[in-house]
């Protein structure tokens, strides 16, 4: 019986340590996603503002279509900026 008892007691601590192991990478998983949403949207974001701005001074300026390629280049550069660093960031963590 004793050998029972302990094969029991061990059985439920391997038990309990996989139930810990799949809640840590599901909790990993779920915030992996979750940077890469938000790289994904500061990137895109910064090209759509650019161009806006863009737009809205050729407009102005009556110089069609220089100034949104010129703003267009620009936010391409600010986002991958913007990627670089909150990469960096992720990594420290």
């Amino acid at each position: 019986m004793k050998n029972l008892k302990e094969i029991d007691v061990r059985l439920k601590i391997a038990k309990k340590r996989i139930n810990d192991n799949k809640r840590k990478n599901n909790q990993s998983r779920s915030s992996v996603v979750g940077n890469a949403f938000k790289i994904s949207t500061e990137l895109v974001s910064t090209v759509v503002v650019a161009s806006i701005i863009g737009f809205i001074l050729d407009s102005w300026f009556d110089t069609k279509p220089w100034l949104i390629i010129v703003f267009f280049v620009i936010g391409i550069t600010a986002g991958i900026m913007n990627v670089v660093k909150s990469a960096k960031k992720m990594q420290k963590k």
